[in-house]
């Protein structure tokens, strides 16, 4: 019997020829398939894309077999294509549905299998479950069309996904601003699938796009893997100061995720990246809607919410529970507090590059670099600290849970704790609005343990706290 198949928040992900297999590839694919058909799809039309990775353009073809031997249709994209322009691409050829294979900002080691719904977002996690119910055992359960076969007769279509993508974000920004701005924008590709794009989109003007990472290389030098964080970012940092950037925009491998660093090659981190988006679309360009939040970001949300009479709603981590909200609610802005951010008007779905325009256009609106642009974010709603740390653990999950729950600490980095949320994971609120998660990774044996706090001095003693409150010694 294969290797059993299990979902995390997007999908799943392997070890590339240890279990991530085009076996089990095709076997996700026959899960997804017969999920598919379930609801009635049958003769539809799979958009089907990939990542730079090794090999994840064959991966993606054997994908294209499954699907096309179900009698699914398929638009295939015809090179390594974004996350979001996947995404919209559903949408835009009315698919009911895609395929992504990715491991996004995972090691080199690793490619994943990602799918989405028919309105380009995450699917929900009971859809995921039934999904993963339906992935056979074996893989003589699997349906498969020689690819040739299946693009001669039209099963398969191969397709470019940039023109419809780029009149969309034109829809939503004026570009024109930005490419006369006379910038010096720095672009981390991080060896991925943002490559070429903002270059593509702000040619012809004054401003100068300058990129680094931009080829395929699937070993991912000069970075531990394609998430952009420290230290993975330090050669993008030290790029923008030898150039003298106004800004450095940093995409993951897929190009979902948006990295940010300002004019002096410092990190924005990820939850002051999501503040200032919001901000951005509630006071520069004046818009209102709801905002939804993972409950491992940022409280400067919750901030801007009663600042301009905003609802916030809070999810568990993860964009199959980012994404329905979104669409339940018709959400301004939701986001996670990995980087990924996702705006009304777009597909429900993360997208680094329009929010790494949003970024653009917020310093061209403003005249101001990212480090001003901070400082008007934080005059609102006053300075925010972050730090996160990832450990492995010994002995079974519910066990720890146990520790946990009977450590009940009344303060944690010297701060009294407020309350306990156990939405997704253990998050213990603190006096100064601030707060402490410990939560488990769903793929891998690790505990991580996240903290935010409007005092700079306290982030490393809640983060001992919260290590101390998991029993990590």
């Amino acid at each position: 019997m294969a290797t059993a198949i299990h979902f995390g928040t997007d999908g799943w992900r392997g070890v590339i020829a240890e279990d991530y297999t085009f076996d089990s590839v095709r076997r996700c694919a026959q899960g997804f398939a017969s999920f598919l058909l379930e609801k009635g799809k049958k003769g539809k039309w799979v958009v089907v894309g990939y990542d730079k990775r090794f090999s994840s353009e064959h991966f993606a073809a054997a994908v294209a077999e499954v699907m096309a031997a179900n009698g699914l249709r398929v638009y295939l994209t015809d090179g390594a294509t974004p996350t979001p322009v996947i995404a919209f691409s559903v949408v835009n050829k009315k698919a009911c549905g895609a395929v992504n294979i990715t491991a996004s900002h995972n090691p080199a080691t690793d490619n994943g299998f990602k799918v989405r719904d028919e309105h380009g977002g995450a699917i929900d996690p009971e859809g995921l479950k039934q999904i993963e119910a339906g992935i056979p055992d074996k893989t003589e359960n699997v349906k498969r069309t020689a690819y040739v076969e299946a693009e001669k007769v039209g099963l398969i279509v191969k397709f470019d996904p940039a023109p419809a993508y780029i009149e969309h974000l034109k829809s939503l920004i004026d570009l024109q601003p930005i490419k006369e701005a006379g910038l010096t924008v720095l672009v981390d590709a991080m060896w991925g699938n943002g490559a070429g794009w903002f270059t593509r989109l702000l040619e012809g003007g004054k401003t100068r796009v300058i990129e680094i990472h931009n080829l395929r290389n699937p070993t991912f030098p000069e970075m531990k893997r394609p998430e952009p964080i420290p230290p993975n970012i330090n050669v993008g940092l030290q790029a923008t100061l030898d150039n003298k950037a106004d800004v450095l925009l940093i995409t993951d491998g897929d190009a979902d995720r948006v990295g940010l660093g300002d004019e002096k090659g410092k990190f924005v981190n990820q939850l002051r990246v999501f503040g200032l988006l919001a901000y951005y679309l509630l006071e520069v360009r004046g818009q209102r809607g709801p905002i939804v939040k993972t409950i491992s970001t940022t409280t400067m949300l919750n901030k801007l919410g009663k600042l301009y009479n905003v609802p916030v709603y809070e999810t568990g981590v993860g964009f199959k529970y980012v994404a329905p909200k979104m669409l339940e609610t018709d959400a301004l802005i939701g986001g996670e507090e990995s980087g990924g951010y996702a705006f009304r008007g777009n597909v429900p779905e993360r997208d680094g590059i329009l929010a790494g325009l949003y970024l653009l256009d917020f310093m061209v609106k403003t005249g101001k670099k990212p480090s001003q642009l901070l400082d008007l974010l934080f005059a609102k709603v006053g300075a925010h600290y972050y730090d996160r740390i990832d450990t492995p653990f010994s002995g079974d999950r519910k066990g720890r849970e146990t520790l946990i729950l009977k450590a009940n600490p009344k303060t944690i980095g010297g701060l009294k704790v407020v309350e306990l949320v156990t939405l997704d994971g253990y998050l213990f609120r603190l006096e100064d609005g601030g707060w402490m998660l410990i939560r488990f990774s769903d793929t891998e044996r690790i505990l991580r343990v996240y903290c935010e706090t409007t005092h700079a001095d306290k982030v490393q003693a809640i983060l001992k706290d919260g290590l101390e409150v998991a029993g990590i010694e």
